[in-house]
């Protein structure tokens, strides 16, 4: 993998623990995990934008009245 052998990764985990502590991988790992999940969900997902105006509610309600014709003083 890559031109790395076995003591070369041993190595390198070792390191990580160091700087991250044992608590903290489990978290870092997670966080990884989940940005590979969206970045191939990304990836697969089709490139179309919806461009169609959402449907308005019937009616014309004043927002703060919840009546219609009225507004609010």
């Amino acid at each position: 993998m890559f031109g790395m052998g076995f003591g070369e990764l041993v190595l390198i985990l070792l390191i990580v623990v160091v700087v991250f502590g044992a608590t903290k991988l489990p978290q870092l790992g997670d966080g990884l995990g989940r940005a590979i999940k969206n970045f191939k969900r990304a990836v697969n997902a089709s490139n179309e934008i919806e461009v169609a105006p959402k449907a308005e509610p019937k009616g014309n309600l004043d927002e703060a009245t919840e009546q219609p014709g009225k507004v609010a003083k």
